[in-house]
């Protein structure tokens, strides 16, 4: 089940990550692009270039905001149970390194416990956004694309996350009962 959990989470992080390129592609284009638009329009432009440069069509990319609003958010869900499974997230142990090995154990399996409520509370959310988004037909303000169609995406990869973060619980709990290791550790930071 390990090796299947790992699959699927490292898929995500490679698809979540390929849409995170693509949004910073996307933005440094959209940026650049202005920038010549600026540029063209600027006082000190010979009137002729700057005419042709503009005449290019050269400018932001429209809506550029509204994607990559779409984006990150189904990137940030894709990125989870990666991190989830890896126990990468972020971590204060300066109270808890001093503890045994079996009572942090045991904190973190509770704390499993409380982002699987978290997680299936957003995802959730994120069902019922969807559907509402869906009902009433919502688009993006400029290209027009049907805002369930990002509510969708995100929907799809917390749902992962949901699956993932169900699945590390019961490992860690798992992991607390019999104090012995199911799943990976992260190495965490070096002080």
């Amino acid at each position: 089940m390990l090796n299947w959990m790992e699959r699927l989470a490292r898929v995500m992080a490679i698809i979540g990550g390929i849409v995170l390129t693509v949004l910073v592609v996307l933005t440094c284009v959209s940026v650049f692009g202005r920038g010549l638009n600026t540029l063209g329009h600027a006082g000190f432009m010979p009137e002729d270039l700057g005419d042709a440069l503009i005449a290019t069509g050269v400018g932001p990319i429209t809506g550029d905001f509204e994607l990559v609003e779409a984006g990150v958010a189904f990137s940030i869900f894709s990125f989870l149970p990666v991190a989830q499974l890896y126990a990468g997230h972020a971590t204060v142990d300066i109270f808890t390194s001093f503890l045994s090995t079996s009572l942090n154990k045991i904190i973190q399996a509770f704390w499993e416990v409380i982002f699987v409520i978290v997680m299936i509370l957003i995802t959730w959310r994120f069902y019922e956004g969807t559907v509402n988004k869906f009902e009433y037909g919502e688009t993006t303000f400029l290209l027009q694309f049907p805002i369930w169609w990002a509510y969708g995406a995100s929907l799809f990869a917390a749902c992962v996350a949901t699956i993932t973060a169900i699945y590390t619980a019961g490992a860690r709990i798992a992991e607390a009962l019999t104090n012995r290791n199911i799943l990976p550790y992260s190495e965490g930071a070096s002080h």
